[in-house]
């Protein structure tokens, strides 16, 4: 079953996921083929069911869109983990899949027998993936965790907003997509090992970890300089002009990330001689003498519109672009033309939009196969396909 065109058609996977973290990896192997069934309790499944926005039907029936955006291309089944039967049942379903991925606390599965070295008995090919706040072990591991408190941890709420202002978390949930993507990342790693003889294995992806490794720069400054990598608002440590301009209306942002285009910016404002200044000759200079750069582009901007400014730096082959709220984006013809919206029928039969895979691949068509699933909408028919004999 399935579509042979799709590069993870035939991979089975079971997702024990909640919110945000374990939902979104089990997404991006449900986009690309993979048969992902999703675990969810009896008594109102995954939390995220009911998040909203809630789009009612005509006879009042409700679907969060929060939940279909992480679910779509999924099947779901219901279990009580506390159910001997049920925990049997799913021990029977990890014999014939490839893939488990669960965010839980540390050790919860384990305790309910579900956790790596009990399925592992059953199936030594099985990948296992865990997603957690700060890992399965450490001082941190039982350490309750949301997507803000480890943006708190990691440092990266440190560099995020300005720098006498109050502290601010990303406003997308990175710590948590970022897990996912860590995770989903790392689960096809494993995939090619197995699938060229080797045996499954255990995967700990921690949301802290992941934020860690995603900046790369900020803690490679600290590494080369012993310098605290600081917020910085809209700017760059090491590249100026690179940061937001108030223009006569709004706000833009440029990035003229080198000579050439520095130059082509101190032209469009009418300062040509700003090029040739000895606080501005280089990169570095350009970097350390910012503020000082700021206070003579900025009455210059401001004379124009934002649209204005865009168009001047755009045919001066300036990086630049408008700061777009997501009504903006999602509309964007650019957007439109990478067919990253996509329509989608909720189970309840509203018709309602959502974002695709963002990323293109020769012979494969993205598309949404099986709508967000209803809760336990697929208990017999994931038991028929995965467990023949038993029928």
């Amino acid at each position: 079953m399935g579509d042979t065109s799709l590069p993870l058609n035939g991979i089975r996977v079971l997702e024990f996921g909640q919110i945000a973290a374990g939902p979104f990896a089990g997404s991006l192997l449900a986009d690309l083929g993979a048969d992902v069934v999703k675990v969810e309790r009896p008594d109102g499944g995954d939390g995220m069911r009911s998040w909203p926005p809630l789009s009612e039907n005509n006879k009042g029936e409700i679907f969060s869109e929060n939940f279909a955006s992480l679910n779509r291309n999924k099947r779901s089944i219901t279990a009580n983990l506390k159910n001997p039967d049920d925990v049997r049942h799913l021990l029977e379903l990890s014999t014939v899949c490839d893939v488990v991925v669960e965010n839980f606390r540390p050790g919860v599965l384990d305790k309910l027998g579900l956790g790596y070295q009990q399925l592992t008995q059953v199936n030594d090919k099985l990948i296992y993936c865990s997603i957690s706040g700060y890992g399965q072990t450490g001082p941190y591991a039982s350490k309750g965790a949301f997507d803000v408190t480890v943006q708190a941890m990691s440092g990266l709420m440190s560099v995020t907003g300005e720098q006498q202002g109050n502290p601010v978390k990303c406003g997308v949930p990175v710590g948590d997509f970022c897990a996912g993507l860590y995770a989903a990342y790392t689960i096809l790693a494993r995939t090619l090992q197995v699938r060229a003889g080797g045996k499954g294995g255990y995967i700990d992806c921690s949301m802290l970890g992941s934020l860690i490794g995603v900046s790369a720069l900020q803690t490679s400054e600290y590494f080369g300089s012993g310098n605290t990598p600081l917020a910085l608002g809209s700017a760059h440590p090491r590249n100026a002009p690179y940061r937001a301009f108030k223009a006569s209306d709004e706000y833009f942002v440029v990035a003229a990330g080198n000579d050439k285009l520095w130059s082509e910016v101190a032209a469009a404002v009418g300062m040509p001689e700003l090029a040739q200044d000895p606080r501005f000759i280089t990169q570095q200079q350009r970097a350390a003498n910012q503020d000082e750069m700021l206070q003579l582009l900025q009455p210059g901007f401001e004379l124009q519109t934002a649209d204005y400014w865009l168009n001047e730096l755009d045919r001066r082959g300036v990086p630049c672009s408008p700061i777009n709220d997501y009504p903006k984006i999602l509309n964007n013809e650019h957007v439109k033309h990478l067919q990253l919206v996509q329509p989608l029928e909720l189970p309840n039969g509203v018709e309602t939009l959502t974002t695709g895979f963002p990323v293109s691949m020769s012979d494969m068509d993205f598309s949404i196969r099986k709508p967000p699933p209803e809760l336990g909408s697929h208990n017999t028919e994931v038991a028929s396909e995965w467990l023949p004999e038993e029928q």
